[in-house]
């Protein structure tokens, strides 16, 4: 889900790059022009205690929205990834959109959400580091502060 200036998605990143989760070589940008246009970041998640990653936010200035800027920053992430030996990567989103990523509904691949209502829109990309981990998926702690910030409080 490209999303433009989203208060919430800045102030999560700002949480992301205080925490032990915190993988700096997984915060890509997209530039033109000398301009950001893009940004995607991934975290060190878990998947009942094994390693794993949680993707997001992934963002893209809306006026470059559709144009590839956040299908490249999801190649070059996914690439880092593998590269870094990571089993897996997950996300919550638009399974028309991030199936082109390889991504499957994570109850596919034994990997439980977070919240069960999530129902297909939470998915995993298994990769070369993959060795079958299966069970409850943690995200980084900065999303579960996120998720019990009161919306207008966000991002002050």
């Amino acid at each position: 889900m490209d999303q433009g200036d989203d208060p919430g998605e800045a102030t999560l990143v700002t949480w992301l790059r205080a925490d032990a989760g915190w993988v700096p070589e997984l915060s890509l940008v997209a530039v033109e022009d000398g301009h950001v246009v893009g940004h995607v970041v991934a975290s060190r998640a878990s998947v009942d205690g094994h390693p794993a990653l949680g993707l997001g936010p992934l963002s893209v200035l809306p006026a470059r929205q559709g144009s590839g800027v956040g299908a490249a920053l999801m190649h070059a992430l996914l690439g880092a990834a593998d590269a870094l030996g990571e089993p897996l990567v997950a996300l919550l989103g638009e399974p028309n959109y991030y199936r082109r990523f390889g991504f499957v509904p994570a109850h596919s691949a034994g990997v439980i959400a977070p919240d069960p209502a999530w129902g297909d829109y939470f998915q995993v990309r298994t990769l070369t580091g993959h060795s079958g981990e299966t069970g409850r998926f943690a995200y980084a702690d900065p999303f579960d502060r996120l998720a019990s910030t009161p919306r207008e409080t966000v991002g002050d």
